[in-house]
């Protein structure tokens, strides 16, 4: 399972995001949009937002902090 976040440094939701991943052991990849101007766009191109948190699973894009949508996805109780 590839898992990839598209986050800021200053963003409070990615923050959230990225300690929840954590807390339930998920290992994922985070990409600064803020320092990487191809990396943000590639974050767009997929997802159609320019806002942050933008998290990739297996090619599944949730936008925001939805702690349903990506439990479900994740399998996590």
């Amino acid at each position: 399972m590839t898992i990839t976040v598209y986050s800021t440094p200053t963003c409070p939701f990615c923050k959230q995001l990225k300690a929840f991943l954590k807390d339930h052991d998920v290992a994922f990849k985070d990409i600064d949009v803020s320092t990487d101007q191809a990396l943000a766009q590639e974050m767009i191109d997929k997802s159609g937002q320019m806002g942050v948190p933008v998290l990739e699973v297996d090619g599944q894009i949730v936008v925001g902090f939805d702690k349903k949508k990506i439990s479900e996805l994740l399998h996590i109780k």
